[in-house]
């Protein structure tokens, strides 16, 4: 994460010294989570999240932009309507906190605040895509206790707080007055770790892998009846993924007149 930091601040020094024009902007949204607890419903945003921006706009297509995105996950198969997550009774929270560098597409001639010479529209479509790296930490309530899920170990595997994910999605932007913005964005995010809710593969056998703690025993096996070691604890998809969509208002700045295109 330290090094894609130091890339960021490289290039957002080599891209404000000489740009046409750049943005500052925010964002406010939901995030959601998709994985070994919610499989399908790729629409599921379960909590407040919130975003920064500064993007370069290298004309009125192309932009490069550094974002950096605050929020949380959260799923339970207590509200499944599937019988075996339902039994398997799992669940889990996660704070997220993502920096990215994204490059992005505008469908139509766009720029804020521009009078270059050549036609932009007011409003148009746009995607993106890029790269990230986020942090995230599971969490599950016992007993009244938050507690860790990481440290405990629910499948004997020691994974890391943070992990690389490939952003990408599509959004709206329209000029609202001069040079502000006003935008509409949902993204997806997939994640090169499959324990962001602490789920990925078997039961383990704890008296014959290693010897575990009465936490550890309870917290990696919660189903009714218990599951018996080695079958699927879960759904063996390699990846999880986090998704935001929110509105957003930014504004543009001109520091030199820029050519026409």
């Amino acid at each position: 994460m330290r090094r894609l930091v130091l890339v960021i601040v490289f290039f957002s020094g080599s891209f404000l010294a000489s740009a046409q024009t750049w943005e500052l902007g925010g964002s406010l949204g939901a995030m959601g989570y998709m994985g070994d607890i919610n499989p399908v419903k790729a629409y599921k945003l379960t909590d407040p999240a919130f975003g920064v921006q500064i993007k370069r706009n290298f004309d009125g297509y192309w932009s490069a932009k550094l974002n950096y995105m605050y929020g949380k996950v959260r799923a339970s198969d207590a509200a499944s309507s599937n019988t075996y997550q339902v039994e398997r009774n799992l669940d889990f929270h996660s704070p997220v906190s993502e920096f990215s560098m994204q490059v992005e597409f505008n469908l139509f001639r766009y720029m804020a605040g521009a009078d270059y010479g050549f036609a932009t529209r007011k409003l148009s479509p746009y995607l993106f895509t890029g790269i990230a790296s986020f942090s995230y930490n599971p969490l599950t309530k016992h007993n009244g206790d938050e507690i860790e899920l990481r440290l405990v170990q629910t499948e004997n595997v020691a994974y890391k707080k943070s992990a690389i994910s490939v952003p990408y999605g599509a959004g709206v932007k329209y000029n609202i007055s001069g040079k502000w913005t006003i935008i509409a964005e949902i993204g997806y995010r997939t994640a090169f770790t499959d324990y962001l809710d602490d789920i990925s593969g078997r039961y383990v056998d704890f008296n014959v892998v290693s010897p575990a703690s009465p936490l550890t025993m309870t917290l990696a096996d919660r189903s009714t009846p218990p599951q018996i070691a080695g079958t699927q604890r879960g759904d063996f998809r390699p990846r999880d993924t986090y998704m935001f969509a929110g509105v957003g208002l930014t504004y543009t700045f001109i520091p030199i007149k820029c050519p026409t295109f």
